[in-house]
């Protein structure tokens, strides 16, 4: 692990009450005191876990930048178990990029993104997952994604792969005994393995499977309106958000580009997309449009197709549920608040998703079509579970290492040698250590702490 001292602003740019300056390093509070002068007269090195009030001085000149409080917190008792200094400063470019400046010119170096936090796993504080939780917690978009990131900081994911771990490593450490020291100790039946393999391949399974869930808490579950031209799209769209976002008049065809907003639905992040009327393009614009229709629909997580229930069905509207009837849909009735032109029950072709009628207008039946949505992200559960894989790398791993002991139970039961099976059991050992940052590349470090910002 580097030795030398870094700093870097922990707050996020713009005006505000207070923003942060943090150190790191063996240098943090020697460089502190430099530019630091408290108000009462303190002994140095400066006690720790403590807000101490004073001013930030140039050196050179003696200038008062900023009056501050400075928190000392002494190695290891730290975010990254070196000695941690954090000036809290008035918030403002001017006067953090002063504070900094002044940082860097006594020995500092600026700190590259997400170097705290990998200083902290370095240092053995936290594991990989927990590491990476850090960076979920800051960008969590709902309730549910906060519990979920929380959970993993907490090293409840982590605990969980350890254990597996540890399983795998009860089992290998049997089959290597059996070859180092075959002669001394009864033979091993293989046999005896394949009801622990069988269990921890279905633990294994259960945690991949998970990520179905971790995603959409991750990256949020688009939502894509579509039909024809004056179906109500964007008139749900304003219902759903309670906001006026989408432009709606009598004039067909007014919403001419894709419209993105995010809203949370029983906890669960959802990016709302209105599109432009499906229908034959007359001129370019319309063109481009419809085009942009089709490539959301396309790779759309839920597609929601509104038609006019006040009207008789148009062959446009039979054609284009037809093309969504092989992939996740609803088919929302809307201004159901009007006189029918048929009965609900006519749908004029083979539709196996549900069916709901609305009125985008007066927000009748909105509560089912919003418990629709969530039923078709999260495949009928209630709730979120804060043991679910968020991360893709981790997915990778556990496929792998289900692959691994899937191979090696196929060795037992077709009676292979045992260093087959040894050999597979260490390839999954390997895969979850990789997921707890034992067995990683410097590659992948630098892969995953540059998503975090310049003072994480």
């Amino acid at each position: 692990m580097k030795r030398d001292t870094i700093a870097a602003i922990s707050t996020p740019p713009g005006q505000a009450g207070i923003g942060i300056v943090r150190l790191s390093g063996p240098q943090a509070q020697t460089i502190a005191a430099r530019i630091f002068r408290p108000h009462r007269p303190r002994r140095f090195p400066f006690p720790g876990h403590r807000l101490i009030l004073g001013q930030i001085i140039s050196p050179d000149d003696g200038q008062v930048v900023d009056e501050v409080l400075l928190a000392c917190m002494p190695a290891p008792h730290s975010y990254t178990r070196e000695d941690v200094v954090e000036i809290n400063c008035h918030s403002g470019y001017a006067v953090l990029q002063r504070i900094v400046h002044l940082t860097l010119q006594q020995g500092a170096r600026l700190a590259d993104p997400g170097e705290f936090t990998l200083r902290a796993f370095l240092s053995g504080r936290i594991d990989l997952t927990q590491a990476e939780a850090v960076l979920d917690t800051i960008q969590a978009r709902s309730e549910a994604g906060l519990r979920v990131a929380a959970a993993h900081l907490a090293g409840g994911l982590g605990q969980k792969i350890s254990r597996m771990r540890d399983s795998l490593l009860d089992l290998l450490s049997r089959v290597e005994a059996d070859l180092d020291f075959g002669e001394e100790l009864p033979e091993l039946d293989c046999t005896t393995l394949l009801q622990p393999l069988h269990t921890l391949a279905g633990d294994i399974a259960a945690l991949k499977q998970s990520y179905v869930q971790g995603r959409l808490l991750r990256e949020g579950f688009q939502v894509v309106l579509a039909g024809r031209p004056n179906a109500g799209k964007s008139s749900l769209l304003n219902q759903l958000l309670q906001t006026e976002r989408a432009l709606v008049t009598e004039v067909p065809g007014t919403t001419r580009d894709v419209i993105a907003e995010n809203l949370i639905i029983q906890g669960l992040p959802v990016c709302l997309v209105d599109t432009a009327g499906l229908r034959q393009a007359h001129n370019l614009v319309e063109e481009l449009g419809i085009q942009r229709t089709e490539e959301q629909v396309a790779r759309a997580d839920l597609v929601l197709y509104l038609v006019d229930a006040s009207r008789p069905w148009h062959p446009e509207d039979i054609r284009h549920l037809q093309a969504l009837a092989g992939q996740p849909a609803l088919l929302v009735r809307n201004k159901c608040d009007l006189p029918p032109a048929a009965p609900d029950d006519l749908i004029p072709a083979p539709w196996p998703h549900p069916v709901l009628a609305i009125s985008a207008l007066t927000g009748q039946g909105l509560p089912a079509l919003k418990d629709a949505i969530f039923q078709a992200a999260t495949g009928g559960t209630s709730s979120f579970s804060s043991q679910v894989v968020t991360q893709a790398r981790h997915h990778q791993h556990l496929e792998r290492c289900q692959h691994n002991l899937d191979q090696a139970r196929e060795l037992i039961a077709s009676h292979q040698p045992a260093e087959l099976v040894a050999l597979e059991l260490q390839a999954a050992i390997q895969e979850l250590g990789a997921i707890l940052g034992l067995e990683i590349d410097e590659a992948v470090l630098d892969r995953i702490f540059s998503q975090f910002c310049l003072g994480k």
